[in-house]
């Protein structure tokens, strides 16, 4: 296949980026900054010459977007929408412009749009989305994916949770913390995780992108989230520590101030379940957080000997 990642130089973007090469697909990436071969600059907002390579592409895959990793601002919040619209917008226009239109489409959304949630199980049918800055990016964010209805283009939201790889995203940094003693529950630790390994992430996009009925919003989640409380202690317990200080609400808000980030990605309670990839069958190579761990760390042992 001929897939284009759009913004597909982070965390997510590289790992797929292997993935479909090592399965013989070509891969092609928009970026600002492009370095290596098969990278095209496009600045995420407006129509260039990166519109061509649209042309007779199987899959889109865009992963534009600011990452929430960062203080609420009026000028982040700013950035954050409109990093997120204006991409989806421009490729849509891009899109429309192909005489040979991809495929498939699947844009990146959250499982940040469900409420912060303890009881409730969100799924794609029953899920509760409310009402926030998170929550209300990631509907503007969607509605204008889904706003334009493309001809013989299928589209997918794909939901994603937290990603654990060894690679980026948040599982170097909480490893980090557990190594310093400070693996403990963060605030009151009955806030649900909803996770993910980067493994599972990669082939339940190659599985949505095989199977021509799946459509509209996916949730990309491990099908058993758990409290911050238990999540930490299966990470000590692998880890072998034998103690983690918990962090209560106030530490964690003066925290995020000097790590210029926010104490909500920590505290919401995200209770996400896959049922659209489950109902079709998908199955995890990770299903629990145990066995995510165990392989993480496994495979950052065997690097470290290599």
């Amino acid at each position: 296949m001929k897939i284009i990642i759009a913004a597909g130089t982070g965390f997510l973007g590289k790992n797929l980026r292997n993935y479909f090469t090592e399965k013989g697909h070509h891969v092609y990436i928009l970026t600002r900054n492009p370095k290596h071969k098969n990278e095209i600059y496009w600045d995420a907002k407006t129509l260039g010459k990166w519109k061509k390579i649209l042309e007779n592409a199987d899959v889109i895959i865009n992963l534009a977007g600011k990452s929430v990793d960062c203080r609420y601002t009026d000028k982040n919040k700013k950035e954050i929408y409109s990093s997120r619209i204006e991409s989806t917008k421009v490729l849509q226009q891009a899109v429309n412009e192909c005489i040979n239109k991809p495929k498939v489409w699947l844009n990146a959304s959250s499982a940040t749009i469900y409420i912060h949630s303890e009881k409730h199980l969100n799924k794609e049918e029953n899920g509760v989305i409310g009402d926030d800055f998170s929550m209300n990016i990631c509907k503007s964010w969607e509605s204008e994916f889904f706003k334009a209805k493309t001809e013989n283009v299928r589209k997918v939201a794909l939901r994603t949770s937290i990603v654990l790889g060894n690679n980026g995203g948040a599982f170097p940094k909480l490893k980090m913390l557990t190594k310093l003693g400070l693996g403990g529950k963060q605030g009151r630790g009955d806030q649900n995780v909803s996770w993910v390994h980067i493994d599972d992430f990669c082939k339940a996009v190659e599985f949505i992108l095989e199977d021509e009925n799946l459509s509209g919003p996916i949730n990309i989640t491990a099908p058993k989230p758990l409290s911050n409380k238990d999540f930490m202690m299966k990470l000590r317990k692998e880890m072998k520590m034998p103690f983690g200080l918990n962090a209560p609400v106030w530490q964690l808000e003066i925290a995020s101030i000097f790590l210029k980030t926010e104490s909500e990605l920590l505290l919401k309670s995200r209770n996400v379940y896959p049922e659209k990839l489950i109902k079709k069958g998908f199955g995890f190579l990770f299903p629990t957080v145990e066995s995510a761990f165990q392989n993480l760390m496994q495979s950052n042992d065997k690097k470290r000997t290599l």
